[in-house]
């Protein structure tokens, strides 16, 4: 069989110096990203041995992290479902203004949301003395912990909770108010269903920036074992004097993160395929 002609062979792909110099970035910013985890989390599966390290900070810790980011996400779903909704189906006068202000705590460093917090919930602040009235003191309480978790958190479920009912269908919801329902009962049984993974996605990313809290709770919330002490807090107390402690804790957020995130992105994609398949079905 005679060998192919030099024309006829397939010519080796060039690899231009542009995408050279993209692979080469792209590896740095990957392993930028990326190195410190794997770091702490060998640092803390080799060095740092679990037999010898306090156990009592860290359930605490453990015990009131959990508490506090469930009663921030109660807070979020209570006051922020019907925010995003109010934004993703209204038009209003500032409507764009209130929601970049809504959304500024994504942004925000977290030392001034915390001076933010102090400033109008302090003895001396804005609502202070109408707080002293009723015998409400809420710096550096279990409460303020709450609070401050959840405004730097709720942003990113409001976000989500509004790009999750502008998603459902109008022609749905038609449907539905022609058969007769309307009010709560349009919204339970038709807009909250087909905007569910949305709202559980943006959920989930709300508590886990909520368990990672720590600039506005040091400074509005303060760092009490057992009772304002969360676990972004215990590392900060501990690192110089138990650093197996601290890289213990460090690995549990991690893990948590871990799974909030992956759970996370599940959802939104499935909420994304639901979108182009409803898509698809209407053309």
């Amino acid at each position: 069989m005679p060998e192919p002609r030099r024309a006829d062979r397939p010519k080796a792909r060039s690899v231009s110096p542009l995408s050279r110099i993209v692979t080469l970035l792209g590896g740095v910013g990957l392993l930028f990203l990326t190195l410190p985890i794997a770091a702490l989390l060998l640092r803390a599966l080799a060095d740092a041995p679990l037999i010898g390290v306090s156990g009592a900070p860290i359930a605490d810790a453990l015990m009131l992290s959990a508490f506090t980011t469930a009663a921030a996400a109660g807070v979020t779903i209570l006051f922020g479902t019907p925010l995003a909704y109010l934004f993703a189906r209204r038009q209003f006068r500032f409507k764009h203004l209130l929601n970049v202000l809504i959304e500024l705590p994504i942004v925000l460093p977290p030392a001034v949301a915390g001076l933010a917090l102090l400033i109008t919930f302090g003895r001396r602040g804005l609502l202070g003395p109408a707080l002293e009235v009723l015998d409400i003191t809420l710096p550096f309480s279990t409460a303020a912990v709450v609070m401050a978790q959840a405004f730097v958190a709720a942003p990113f479920y409001v976000r989500a909770a509004q790009i999750g009912f502008r998603g459902v269908p109008r022609e749905t919801e038609e449907a539905a108010r022609v058969d007769g329902a309307g009010g709560w009962r349009l919204f339970l049984s038709i807009t909250l269903p087909l905007s569910r993974r949305a709202l559980a996605a943006g959920l989930i990313l709300s508590w886990a920036r909520a368990l990672g809290e720590f600039g506005a709770t040091i400074l509005f919330a303060g760092s009490l074992q057992g009772r304002t002490q969360t676990m972004p807090l215990l590392i900060y107390n501990v690192i110089e004097r138990d650093l197996d402690a601290a890289l213990w804790t460090g690995l549990i957020l991690i893990a948590l993160a871990l799974v909030a995130l992956l759970v996370a992105q599940r959802l939104s994609g499935d909420s994304a395929d639901a979108d182009e398949t409803r898509g698809e079905s209407t053309a």
